[in-house]
């Protein structure tokens, strides 16, 4: 099986040597053999090829080889047994889109990137939602939308908090695709539901996320549909969210500007100065001194400077701490 491997590893440029009218007579049955071979590394390795495969055909016998030949040894491999040769095909399979066209796509990709979508395997899903950019530009937002969107919502909302994760990663990317108005209707609370998630990572890749959809939808967006959520939070009953609250002032300050900053933010964080809770109390000072280059002279005097002086003199050593160094660098930026 290993020579099988090797063959399959090198395939694409064995076709590329041998030329168009070998790689229809001879290389496609081949191909296919490699497809449905008994050792699962031989089908990872050619399911790996199948997109190249595909490209490198000659383009007046490209469709037919893909839709008579190729594709129902693809089928299989959605279904195969084995994780590693699933999650290889997935990497690529959405790169025939492009080669086969809308109407193909639709038809015969759409619900093998859905049966994916929902595979058992981490991997497999977050290698079809990496990629499915390129599925957009063939079949339109709104057939995307109608298909896949409720499947990534489902997996937004996953036990396991990796798959979570790597759909926050792709959220920048999915807005930029549906546009404001859609994302606000379909995705919008999933975003803020991420911020209180359990799993600290995902709290963490939703802070951002915040960040990178502010700057893809603008300021405005943010001062209607982000700051008022995310200040919300400063008020929940757990001090992990309140935190969170805090975490997302200090990434929306730099891409919301000095304005919005010192109208919608610091409030907050000035009521969150007083919280019960000492690391509450600690990313307070942290906060305002990431924020104060977003504040003018006489905010910080009136009153960044009166709660930092107050948080010096707080029992807590930690919060002693934070609030000496930004009280510091406060002072740094009035000279």
């Amino acid at each position: 099986w290993r020579v099988r491997y090797m063959v399959a590893d090198k395939f694409t440029e064995l076709q590329k040597a041998v030329g168009p009218e070998i790689t229809k007579n001879d290389l496609v049955p081949a191909f296919q053999s490699l497809l449905k071979d008994c050792e699962a590394e031989v089908r990872a390795a050619s399911a790996h090829k199948v997109k190249d495969f595909c490209q490198n055909l000659s383009a007046d016998v490209r469709e037919s080889i893909i839709m008579n030949n190729i594709l129902p040894c693809v089928k299989d491999l959605v279904i195969d047994a084995n994780q590693h040769v699933k999650s290889a095909l997935a990497s690529v399979i959405m790169g025939l889109s492009p080669i086969l066209g809308k109407d193909n796509t639709i038809e015969h990709l759409l619900p093998l990137f859905l049966n994916q979508l929902k595979d058992e395997c981490p991997e497999v899903r977050l290698n079809i939602i990496s990629n499915l950019d390129c599925v957009n530009e063939v079949i339109g937002i709104k057939q995307l939308s109608q298909s896949l969107l409720p499947a990534i919502v489902e997996l937004a909302e996953d036990t396991k908090w990796r798959v979570r994760l790597a759909i926050i990663e792709y959220m920048p990317l999915l807005a930029g695709q549906l546009g404001v108005s859609f994302f606000d209707d379909k995705l919008n609370s999933l975003c803020m539901t991420w911020l209180v998630d359990h799993v600290f990572a995902i709290r963490e890749a939703a802070t951002l996320n915040l960040k990178k959809l502010v700057e893809k939808f603008g300021t405005e967006w943010a001062q209607e549909t982000v700051i008022p959520k995310v200040n919300v939070m400063s008020r929940d009953p757990n001090y992990l969210h309140r935190m969170t609250c805090l975490f997302c002032i200090n990434l929306l300050a730099e891409t919301v500007g000095p304005d919005a900053t010192c109208k919608l933010l610091l409030p907050t964080v000035i009521g969150l100065g007083a919280d019960a809770v000492a690391n509450v109390r600690f990313n307070v000072a942290k906060t305002l001194q990431k924020i104060a280059p977003q504040l003018d002279q006489s905010t910080i005097q009136n009153l960044v400077k009166p709660l930092l002086e107050k948080l010096q003199k707080d029992g807590d050593a930690d919060v002693v701490f934070f609030a000496n160094e930004a009280l510091e660098a406060c002072a740094a930026q009035t000279k």
